[in-house]
């Protein structure tokens, strides 16, 4: 085992060349799904655009009066009510084409009562923020179409030749000039007014195609943008369901730990001192019976009871020692360094922790080390691994590596899902790269505090 500072970077993505990316992005299928969800998107919000628009503006006005407040606010929780139904068309049609699996916003929950009921419409955040979203997509549907335009123009360009072979009117007496075939681009007209011109516009064409994808991309990842932010469940509505599911996970960890801790002490150290109690019981009425003793056998009891007991304390410990490892204690590199040195796979070990996390927080640390250079001992056939740790930006960052055969993925029955599931609890984050063929590379982040 050796320690020292090492970097160890993923294995690198193979992505074609950048000039076999440009010439063949037109092609993609990636590339068609945003020119399709653009070319949709702009209809649809230029319409549900306009009608809420008018009708929050309409429900606005309708509020300054008196008279007719009733009224305007019946416009106000309509148009959410629309925008709510609107939002989930979008996030549909953004997960068909883009791929973009938004989660489902939290149902509306209604108050008591008619007044109930019209405030929480009127406090409903999920249908203002769709409201916005909705708002949003005229101009960003607009600039949608334009690179759609972008794809017509570059078609239309291309078939030019065939253009003017068909609708290109020869020169005749007393008109030298003959009619121009108008080849459009995304900023106006070209004049083609000769057969050869007509070539200049396929090189238009093809550059304004080779373009057009790499504009739609652009658009696009702005609607992205918007969808995640503003058609989701909110920063607030996650980080509750989160929070709820790791308190969840949480009690099931202590509950399924508690009934591990019972069922240790139950059958092992509590029967070692059961029998302890009863040898020493044998004991004491072959003294106390006035009868002659028989040393032999009341050394054999002895005997029986003091191996009881040791054992009895070896469960205890070996227990305590699965509740917090006393390595631990000196500190999460040196509790690192002792189960890289017990490795059977030689483990190249790099730590640099400055500041100290939480005992919770290297507890949670050292079980994900041990389950994952568990894995690469008992299913990746490596010949080597790698344990770095160290701190960035706020978190502790482990990164285990190995050169086996990869492979691995939670659930498989390698214990990812379980780390996955401890690291939750305080806020963590774990990360597993394993292609085929290896190296595998599991990184787990955890806050520095619990």
């Amino acid at each position: 085992m050796h320690a020292h500072h090492t970097h160890h970077e993923a294995a690198p993505r193979h992505e074609p060349p950048l000039p076999r990316a440009l010439l063949r992005a037109p092609f993609t299928r990636r590339a068609w799904s945003e020119a399709a969800y653009c070319l949709i998107g702009f209809p649809l919000g230029l319409a549900g655009g306009t009608v809420l628009a008018v009708v929050l503006a309409v429900g606005g006005a309708l509020t300054v009066s008196l008279v007719l407040a009733v009224v305007g606010v019946l416009f106000l929780i309509g148009g959410l009510w629309l925008a709510r139904g609107l939002g989930g068309v979008h996030r549909a049609l953004a997960s068909a084409l883009l791929g973009e699996r938004t989660p489902e916003p939290p149902s509306f929950r209604p108050g008591d009562g008619f007044v109930g009921r019209l405030d929480a419409r009127l406090r409903d955040g999920t249908g203002w923020r769709a409201a916005g979203y909705v708002l949003a997509k005229l101009p960003v549907g607009a600039l949608g179409a334009y690179a759609v335009l972008w794809w017509i123009t570059g078609l239309v360009n291309l078939t030019a030749p065939l253009r003017w072979g068909v609708f290109g009117q020869r020169p005749e007496a007393g008109d030298p000039e003959g009619m121009p075939v108008l080849t459009p681009i995304p900023f106006g007209g070209l004049d083609a007014d000769t057969f050869g011109g007509t070539w200049l516009a396929v090189l238009v064409g093809i550059a304004t195609l080779l373009c057009a994808p790499w504009v739609t991309r652009l658009v696009v990842a702005g609607d992205r943008w918007l969808v995640r932010a503003l058609l989701g469940p909110g920063r607030l509505a996650d980080r509750v369901r989160d929070l709820e599911e790791t308190r969840a996970l949480a009690v099931d960890d202590s509950v399924a730990l508690l009934r591990r801790v019972e069922r240790d002490l139950h059958d092992g150290a509590q029967v070692r001192l059961v029998a302890v109690a009863m040898g020493l019981d044998m004991v004491k009425e072959r003294l106390d019976g006035g009868e002659q003793l028989d040393l032999a056998r009341i050394r054999q009891l002895v005997d029986g009871a003091h191996r009881n007991a040791t054992e009895a304390l070896t469960e205890l410990r070996d227990l305590a020692r699965g509740l917090h490892p006393p390595a631990l204690d000196d500190g999460l590199p040196d509790a690192l360094a002792t189960l890289a040195a017990r490795s059977t796979v030689p483990v190249e070990l790099s730590a640099d922790v400055p500041h100290r996390p939480t005992p919770a927080i290297e507890t949670i640390a050292y079980f994900c080390a041990a389950e994952l250079l568990t894995n690469v001992i008992k299913h990746s056939g490596a010949r080597r691994a790698t344990i770095d740790v160290g701190q960035r930006d706020g978190l502790l960052t482990l990164r285990v590596t190995d050169d086996g055969r990869g492979g691995a993925a939670p659930g498989a029955g390698s214990g990812l899902t379980g780390l996955a599931q401890r690291v939750r609890t305080v806020d963590g984050r774990i990360d597993v790269r394993s292609p085929g063929g290896g190296p595998t590379t599991v990184v787990v982040e955890l806050p520095l505090h619990a």
